[in-house]
């Protein structure tokens, strides 16, 4: 059965070098069908940060998929950060807009919350254009119908209960609903830097939104840490692991039904 492994917010500049290293050598030897990262590679978008970011991605093993964050379009850089906030992020890493991977089993569409600059004062906050998500759907709704059909993106599409900060997505809950209505089963992100599993409260309730934590040394009274994801015949795991500071241990765990199973 397929298994993925769910990293987000590294934030090469300021990351935890050695929980870090520890990641890649767990992804490389635990044969994983595909690496997801969920955005903020990097502390500032710096070059330096993007190079490091790229260099740690070659090393990885088997396929993977990378969607940008809001640290990765450039902090100090304003000019670029309002005309082409995510150049430098495609020039290291890869596409940001929008990312796919149909796998055996599986089907993963990555889309970007993440914008250079909003029309408020918090551009950290994330956005979903209506249309990212209809074209997801479509995309995923051409998979097999076996499949279990997963998004990823940097900002959780509706607030995490009880989190240690917002991801105030404009048009979250409507993707949100959308993706339910659409049968997606995993919506995977980042952004908060802290693990959670729970449903959307809409459609059948089989939708989950799954959070990773981080890799950097910004903790928010959660350890470093990410997730692993089996997927079975009738359910979906998920294991969020914690860095003791010598190796990755579990953290917390969940098991949800998976639609039809």
């Amino acid at each position: 059965m397929p298994r993925l492994v769910h990293l987000s917010d590294i934030h090469f500049g300021g990351e935890n070098r050695e929980a870090v290293a520890a990641a890649a050598e767990f992804v490389n030897d635990g044969e994983f069908d595909l690496t997801v990262i969920s955005g903020d590679l990097t502390r500032f978008a710096e070059p330096a940060e993007f190079a490091a970011a790229a260099a740690w991605l070659a090393r990885l093993k088997g396929p993977r998929l990378v969607t940008p964050g809001n640290h990765d379009a450039p902090y100090l850089a304003w000019v670029e950060r309002i005309a082409t906030p995510f150049r430098r992020f495609e020039a290291a890493i890869g596409p940001a807009w929008s990312q796919s991977h149909l796998g055996d089993g599986f089907a993963v569409r990555g889309l970007n919350t993440a914008r250079g600059a909003q029309p408020r004062l918090n551009w950290s906050k994330g956005q979903i254009d209506p249309r990212q998500a209809r074209a997801a759907a479509v995309w995923l709704d051409a998979a097999a119908p076996e499949c279990v059909r997963v998004v990823a993106c940097h900002h959780p599409l509706m607030e995490m209960i009880g989190g240690p900060m917002t991801a105030r997505v404009w048009n979250g809950q409507a993707a949100a609903r959308a993706f339910a209505e659409a049968g997606v089963d995993l919506v995977l992100s980042g952004h908060i830097h802290a693990p959670f599993v729970w449903p959307y409260p809409f459609g059948d309730g089989r939708t989950y939104a799954v959070g990773a934590g981080t890799l950097s040394v910004r903790e928010r009274g959660v350890p470093p840490g990410f997730n692993v994801i089996d997927i079975e015949r009738a359910a979906i795991r998920i294991a969020a692991l914690a860095w003791t500071g010598s190796r990755f241990e579990p953290y917390r765990t969940w098991s949800v039904d998976r639609r039809g199973g």
